[in-house]
Parts: C-alpha cells; structure tokens; sequence
C-alpha cells in the first residue's frame, strides 16, 4: 500500500486518468504535481508517493504491468503517474486548495507589482494596495490558469478601483571608468540594455529597460554596485 504522509509533509492527493476504459490512480505531493500540472519542471521521484499504479486505490487494486505497457506502454511506476497527473486530475482537499489558490494569488500580486506603476505619478504600487483593490473589484484567482494569463483580467478590473498600468521603464545609467567594468557585467542581469557606450575616458553610458514597479531596486542596486558613483535617471515609463 502507498506510504503514508511524514510529519511535516503535506498529505498526499489522488491523481486520475480515466484512458482506454480504465481507471488509473496513484497518491502524488500536491504542490509538486500543482507545479508539474502547470508546467514546471520537478523532481518526478519527490513527486509520485505510490509505490504501484492502481485501478482503485481505496480497495488497494494494482494495475498489472501488462495493462500499464498496453495502456501507456511503459510499466514504470513514476513514468506512468506523470503522465496520470499531466492528463487527468488532482482530488484537493479543500484546505489544500485553499493554500495553493493563496499562493497563486501572492505570484499575481508580486507579478502585478514588479511589473505595474500609476500612470499618473509614473511610481510602483505596493503590493498591499494592489491585494486591497483585488478585494474591493470582488477579483478571483483561477488556480489553473498561469499568472501570465490572469494579470490582464486582473489588472482591468482593479483599474476601476486604482489608477494602475503594466509598464516599462527605460533608465539610463552613467558609470565612471572604476565601476564601469562592474556595472556592465551586471545590467544584463537587471534588464534589458537597450544601449552601451563606452567613452574614451572608461566611463559607461548606457539605457536598460526594466519592467517599471522595480525601477528603484534597480537604482538601489546601482549605487550598491557602485557605492553611490553612478548617475540613473528614468528617461521613460511606456
């Protein structure tokens, strides 16, 4: 029978695939067969708790490996429930959904506010006013769906509420010739650089476009890289 849960460890849920006439089930870790669902890569080993494939798992029925070969041509027990939990379902228990739904909503939240700035005053949102927004646009969370296709339903809907919009701000950045060598190994890591000019004195002139709700962690960065030496101003938010 399938282990059971240790201490610590979220509680097990049923993966099923109902294929060819059958029932397939096996018991998976919930989070990483959420994150497996949507797309992400994880560890298939932490993922299937089952020891076996089963055709009823509350009687303690095993698929035989010949009907699992027949039937998704393999009989590897880990092969087969990624493929249970990719095409069939994932019976949450109420309190597990709860929790992913909440940390779908946090992803959403973090997403909008990196991402978001108000048009009028062109500054980030924080993100305890973009959660109070979603609360009073009556807003919800589809668990299944990735944030990418969310923020823009969500974001027209609390735009009623609060002057908000998806942007991009364009910085340019001036480096004196001691930290210029620095700085450029490190923008590529903080946006997306538009532009480098390298004067004829060392120092480093250059545009990077960052998504417009972290422009001031870039800054921040910036004069950490370069113990303040360094001139950012914001050209743009489009």
């Amino acid at each position: 029978m399938p282990r059971r849960a240790q201490k610590g460890e979220h509680e097990p849920v049923v993966a099923r695939l109902e294929v060819a006439g059958k029932r397939f089930e096996v018991l998976v870790n919930p989070d990483l067969a959420f994150d497996y669902k949507q797309g992400r890569q994880v560890n298939l080993e932490d993922m299937v708790i089952s020891d076996a494939v089963y055709t009823d798992l509350r009687r303690g029925l095993r698929a035989s490996p010949e009907l699992l070969r027949k039937v998704f041509g393999t009989d590897d027990v880990v092969k087969v429930a990624a493929e249970i939990v990719r095409r069939g379902e994932l019976q949450l228990t109420a309190e597990q959904r709860r929790r992913l739904l909440e940390a779908k909503k946090r992803q959403i939240i973090n997403y909008i506010a990196r991402n978001a700035v108000d048009p009028k005053t062109k500054l980030p949102i924080p993100p305890a006013r973009i959660e109070a927004a979603m609360e009073q646009a009556g807003v919800g969370v589809d668990l299944y769906k990735s944030v990418e296709e969310q923020v823009p339903r969500i974001v027209k809907a609390i735009s009623r509420i609060i002057p908000i919009k998806i942007a991009r701000a364009l910085l340019r950045v001036v480096v004196p010739p001691e930290y210029a060598g620095r700085v450029a190994g490190a923008l590529q890591k903080l946006g997306e650089v538009k532009n480098m000019d390298w004067r004829s004195d060392g120092s480093l002139v250059a545009e990077l476009e960052v998504p417009a709700g972290i422009q001031q962690e870039v800054i921040d960065r910036l004069n950490k890289l370069t113990r303040g030496n360094v001139e950012v101003k914001v050209v743009g938010v489009v």
